[in-house]
């Protein structure tokens, strides 16, 4: 069990969120000594990721840089994962648009959740973790993807009245667990 939640956990790839050619202005090394560092987030379970590029390497944010086992072409070694509060202020500007990004290239993913969560006790249901998403629109969607499983966003927008954007409440949800103070994890695997 042990085993599968570290073979779960591990990113392929993560997407820049911020780069600092000349390391933490913070560090005291004189300068020959730092690293240049990428701050990034996974893009599977939505780790941060500090990251330590190949010489002469310049990173974007938004890019995506391949992390996983094997040959790596721009990151030299992962330093580790980070707190949301070691964020630079660059990178918690670029957090939301970024999770943004990974969402919507992954919406059968995340509609995945809709469609299969689960109770997490006799009076709490993984669905009312969503920010916005109470225990009216909690039966609404149990009921319809009884009938049907949505297809994406705007299928269980239209089936569910009045929905709160699905796609916002997810992107919330996940702010929230970086932040570290969610007793359930839906999306953040840390």
């Amino acid at each position: 069990m042990e085993n599968e939640k570290q073979e779960r956990s591990k990113e392929e790839t993560a997407v820049v969120l911020d780069f600092l050619p000349n390391g933490y202005h913070y560090d005291e090394r004189p300068m020959y000594m730092k690293n240049p560092i990428a701050q990034a987030i996974g893009s599977g379970h939505f780790v941060l990721l500090e990251l330590v590029p190949k010489k002469d390497v310049h990173l974007q944010p938004f890019e995506e840089v391949y992390i996983g086992d094997g040959k790596r072409d721009k990151i030299h070694h992962i330093v580790g994962k980070m707190e949301v509060g070691k964020l630079t202020a660059t990178a918690k500007s670029q957090l939301e648009f970024v999770i943004k990004d990974i969402l919507k290239k992954n919406e059968k993913k995340f509609i995945d959740f809709f469609n299969k969560a689960q109770p997490l006790s006799t009076r709490m249901h993984q669905l009312e973790l969503l920010p916005g998403l109470g225990k009216k629109h909690m039966w609404q969607i149990i009921e319809s993807r009884g009938e049907e499983p949505f297809k994406d966003f705007n299928d269980l927008k239209s089936r569910v009245k009045l929905m709160p954007d699905p796609e916002k409440a997810i992107i919330k949800r996940i702010i929230l667990e970086l932040e570290g103070n969610e007793k359930h994890k839906l999306f953040v695997d840390v």
